[in-house]
């Protein structure tokens, strides 16, 4: 179906469900995690009101760059609202925290006022559609899937946005996409602010167009500021791993803190990107050892005994031995790239990257190429070789996956997995390393 003739469908069908803006005593289609947008501040406000947007539009089956053009245009249009009008009367120091400066806002009356911003964008729209958007010159095939396992709580998040510049209403001509895996720890909180926040900051970081790599490390850290505030108003305590890619034009960019990790395959061959952050590696163990931390082994090495991560979004109680700076590095996607696969340590912890080549050749062999539930293929690989955690995987394909299979078969010495060793698990030769 044609932009025009699918924006106007869908719309429509929208408009139908929902023929009057809401009142004041109306709650909106959406349901927030309990408490999450009780109150906020002004700067966490359009992030976590397009994260309501994008999970709201996602069960509606809106078609991803329909939704975050409708999400743009809707943000656009209450950021020019004065959100003084929804300020928290009152607000006692308790719940500020004694760090805040800035005033809170009433996340109940905010939403409603952002659905109608929503709606009369829907109705806009309905009549005239806008141009359509700019599509992606390179290719992108996505597969996630994520499990519990046999952990109580799922407490693993992801990120999936290939119409990064439609929701952010960059007009250039180059291709962003943005990838992210978090991992939270001793609760969902940090997992989830670091989901809705962190690619929000990278679109609006200063050097976004000039330095894309340093907007994705810098971004990081303002996270994990944001969520400290948080943390202290609302007196919580856990903590996120985190790892994302963005691909900017031929350029991935990735950032991460802790152990959730990010590597590419290239002509079946597995790269290495980065080393996660954990406690025995021996800057690590210096920083923390310098900051009066120590380092004890209670089944792994542990931070002050506790986490057996050395940096992480949040984690109040463990600042600053525990960190919130990433690393970062750039890489030259060459045309040769076969996919690049983010992961939690659920999964790493199971799976070398040289057998993430086999699993994901098997599967494309099983499947005729078709690669929409290599991830799910992964995840499986992972618990039949005993993770009992959380396990999330999200693959990027970078070319047709049909393409990839026929290469390995005309050429299998190329997918060999005797061939990812040595220095193809080192750090890609032609990286941009920033600690």
């Amino acid at each position: 179906m044609a932009w025009p003739e699918a924006a106007r469908s869908f719309v429509g069908t929208l408009l139908r469900d929902f023929p009057r803006p809401l009142g004041p005593d109306d709650a909106p289609p959406w349901s927030p995690a309990p408490g999450r947008l009780g109150s906020l501040s002004q700067a966490e406000a359009p992030a976590e009101l397009a994260e309501l947007a994008r999970t709201f539009l996602g069960s509606r089956n809106a078609p991803p760059l329909l939704a975050a053009s409708l999400i743009h245009a809707a943000i656009h249009d209450i950021l020019q609202t004065d959100l003084n009008e929804f300020k928290k009367q009152n607000v006692e120091g308790e719940e500020a925290g004694d760090h805040e400066t800035e005033p809170l806002l009433d996340g109940g009356p905010l939403q409603r006022c952002f659905f109608n911003k929503l709606w009369d964008v829907c109705c806009k729209w309905q009549k005239q559609p806008p141009p359509p958007p700019k599509p992606l010159h390179r290719y992108l095939q996505v597969s996630i899937h994520a499990t519990r396992n046999t952990r109580r709580k799922m407490e693993d998040r992801h990120v999936s946005l290939p119409e990064f510049n439609q929701l952010f209403g960059l007009t250039d001509d180059v291709d962003r996409a943005y990838f992210a895996v978090f991992d939270g720890h001793g609760g969902i909180d940090a997992a989830n602010y670091a989901a809705a926040h962190l690619h929000v900051n990278v679109a609006h970081h200063k050097d976004l167009l000039k330095n894309p790599v340093e907007a994705l490390r810098e971004s990081f850290q303002k996270t994990d500021e944001m969520f400290l505030a948080k943390a202290r108003r609302e007196k919580l305590r856990n903590g996120s791993t985190g790892v994302a890619a963005l691909i900017v034009g031929n350029k991935l960019h990735i950032a991460w803190l802790g152990d959730s990790q990010v590597m590419l395959v290239q002509q079946g061959k597995a790269i290495t990107l980065m080393e996660p952050h954990k406690p025995e590696r021996e800057d690590e163990r210096q920083r923390i050892e310098a900051l009066g931390g120590c380092l004890i082994y209670m089944d792994c090495w542990r931070v002050n005994g506790t986490l057996a991560v050395s940096r992480a979004i949040g984690d109040p109680l463990q600042k600053p031995y525990i960190s919130g700076c990433a690393d970062s590095a750039s890489f030259e996607l060459t045309g040769a790239d076969d996919y690049v696969l983010l992961a939690c340590d659920g999964f790493f912890d199971t799976i070398q990257p040289f057998e993430v080549v086999d699993h994901v050749l098997e599967h494309l062999m099983q499947n005729k190429g078709d690669g929409l539930k290599t991830a799910e293929r992964l995840v499986a690989a992972a618990k039949e070789s005993g993770s009992s955690d959380n396990i999330t995987v999200l693959v990027v394909f970078l070319r047709e996956p049909k393409d990839i299979m026929s290469d390995c078969l005309r050429d299998p010495r190329s997918c060999s997995a005797d061939d990812c060793t040595g220095n193809q698990l080192l750090n890609f030769f032609s990286s941009e390393k920033n600690h």
